[in-house]
């Protein structure tokens, strides 16, 4: 029996599984047989981008699997370029040419590029988007609480989904307690900070004592706090491997012991700061 995610129930009611496959920097023509294979593993969230340059690949092996596309979440963004009214809804038909569906589970607004000023008129589009049932849910990526407060002032759709960096060496516990306040699960990319915390002591004594690796330690770690989490690897076992998190639980202590490793520890870009 083919073991499935949790899954979390958005602010439009629509459920997103919990544990999902990252393919960022997954080159297209590996995309297809990686993400065939976490299909075949229980997987069923995919995040990808235009900026990846993987959407075909994705786009085929949705096309190749047996798993009907209706049980299968797929997570595509807009990139920075695209932001804007006349640009917005044609740089979402060409993503869903290139994952070959007629919808997405989820849009995001890959970052808020706050110098742009664009952001707000293109959630506005978004929202014209999701009115025509070819996003199932909305959201962004990268949007800090100033960003998420512009679109609440203007009266616009709350996102359902804010997708953002986080890993024991940054636990965005300010963003996720304002997700927390306005209904909004938090997303979090690079969740094993890009494997700089895989060598830790704390939690290599915690993966020990569960006959466990640091990535499941970690990966169970965002489970237990309620984010949906998005790991990538392109190696088949790995990605085997991060799957196999709902046989144990951490410990309250254990909890607590990983919060004491927030240490500001950012590893990509800050959202204010990115304007490419």
């Amino acid at each position: 029996m083919t073991v499935l995610s949790p899954t979390i129930t958005l602010n439009n009611g629509v459920e997103m599984p919990q544990l999902g496959l990252g393919v960022w920097q997954v080159a297209d023509d590996v995309a297809q047989s990686i993400v065939e294979h976490a299909l075949s593993e229980g997987y069923r969230a995919i995040d990808t981008a235009k900026i990846y340059d993987n959407e075909s690949g994705v786009g085929r092996a949705l096309a190749s699997t047996g798993v009907a596309r209706s049980d299968i979440f797929v997570t595509t963004k807009l990139w920075n370029s695209d932001q804007g009214r006349a640009t917005t809804v044609d740089a979402f038909d060409a993503s869903l040419d290139r994952l070959g569906v007629d919808y997405v589970d989820l849009y995001l607004i890959h970052w808020p590029r706050p110098k742009a000023r664009l952001f707000v008129e293109t959630w506005e589009v978004c929202e014209e988007i999701y009115a025509s049932g070819r996003a199932r849910a909305i959201g962004v990526s990268n949007f800090e609480p100033e960003h998420l407060e512009q679109l609440v002032h203007a009266g616009l759709t709350v996102p359902a989904v804010n997708q953002i960096e986080c890993h024991p060496r940054l636990q965005q516990k300010v963003n996720r307690e304002y997700h927390r306040a306005h209904g909004i699960v938090t997303t979090a990319w690079s969740p094993l900070g890009q494997g700089t915390v895989l060598e830790d002591s704390v939690l290599t004594s915690i993966a020990n004592s569960h006959a466990k690796s640091v990535a499941q330690v970690i990966i169970r770690w965002h489970i237990q706090l309620g984010n949906t989490v998005i790991p990538k690897s392109v190696t088949p076992a790995r990605v085997t491997e991060n799957f196999a998190v709902f046989d144990f639980e951490l410990s309250d202590s254990e909890m607590a012991q990983i919060a004491d490793l927030d240490s500001d520890g950012r590893m990509g870009p800050h959202p204010n700061l990115a304007d490419f």
